[in-house]
Parts: structure tokens; C-alpha cells; sequence
């Protein structure tokens, strides 16, 4: 029962996801694929799981331990609060702090954990701005 509950959310958020692909406005100056066409490939890949996990669902579903659900509500906090720091803060610095976070979530030492946010973001931060050419949040510090 719980497996066709989440397939149908998975169906619904790919739902979503297609209409909120659908309403983004296009430039007339822009690659051949456009914004839409990212987000309309997650979604069929979503609906397509989705669809597959209601069709065929677990007979004994195995829930994680309250201590997991706990753990993925901090991950999911995390996601949010990286979604809403981005704009403040600029890419660098959010995305070390967030993927630093994480990194101590998955297990490692918190010194660990900060040099792996910083390399993370530093790293993603070199492909996509300066090798790639892509605009990301800048943040006070102008990076």
C-alpha cells in the first residue's frame, strides 16, 4: 500500500514538474532544446518510476528507523535552506555550506566534511562558471 502511495506522488510531482516547465517563458535568443526541455526529461523519468513502483509494488516495504527519517528530514531542511540561501549568499558559499552539511550527514568527520563542501563547491564552481561560461548566484563576496 505505502509503495502505490508513493508512486502516485512520484506521478503527481512529475505532474508538476511538466507544468511548471510548460509555463517557463522562452527568450528569443536561446540553444535549440530551450529551459523546458531539462525539467520535461526529469519528469517523464519520474513518472516512468512512478508508474513502475505502483505497478509493481513491494510486498513487505522495509521503513527506515525513526533515527533515518530523522536524518532525511535534516537533508531535506538542508535542501531548503540552500534553495533560499543561494540568492543571499551566492553559489560558493551556499553550496559549500550545504554540501558540507551533507557530507557530515553521510558520515564523515566535521573537518572532513568542511574541506569536502569547500572542494564540492569550489570544483562546481570552476565546470560550470568558468570552464562552461554559465551564470551562477553571486554573492557579496562577487563570486
Amino acid at each position: 500500500m505505502s509503495d502505490r502511495i508513493f508512486g502516485s506522488i512520484c506521478i503527481a510531482l512529475a505532474a508538476f514538474m511538466a507544468w511548471g516547465a510548460s509555463v517557463i517563458e522562452e527568450s528569443f535568443i536561446q540553444d535549440p532544446l530551450g529551459p523546458k526541455a531539462f525539467p520535461i526529461v526529469i519528469a517523464i523519468v519520474l513518472v516512468a518510476c512512478g508508474i513502475a513502483i505502483w505497478l509493481k509494488p513491494d510486498a513487505q516495504p522495509q521503513w527506515p528507523r525513526a533515527r533515518k527519517l530523522i536524518q532525511l528530514l535534516w537533508a531535506i531542511s538542508a535542501m531548503v535552506l540552500y534553495a533560499q540561501a543561494l540568492p543571499v549568499v551566492g553559489f560558493v558559499i551556499a553550496t559549500a555550506a550545504a554540501a558540507g552539511f551533507l557530507s557530515w550527514q553521510l558520515g564523515a568527520q566535521v573537518k572532513e566534511a568542511a574541506v569536502a563542501g569547500v572542494l564540492i563547491s569550489v570544483g562546481i564552481y570552476a565546470v560550470f562558471h568558468l570552464v562552461l561560461g554559465l551564470s551562477l548566484a553571486r554573492g557579496p563576496l562577487g563570486f
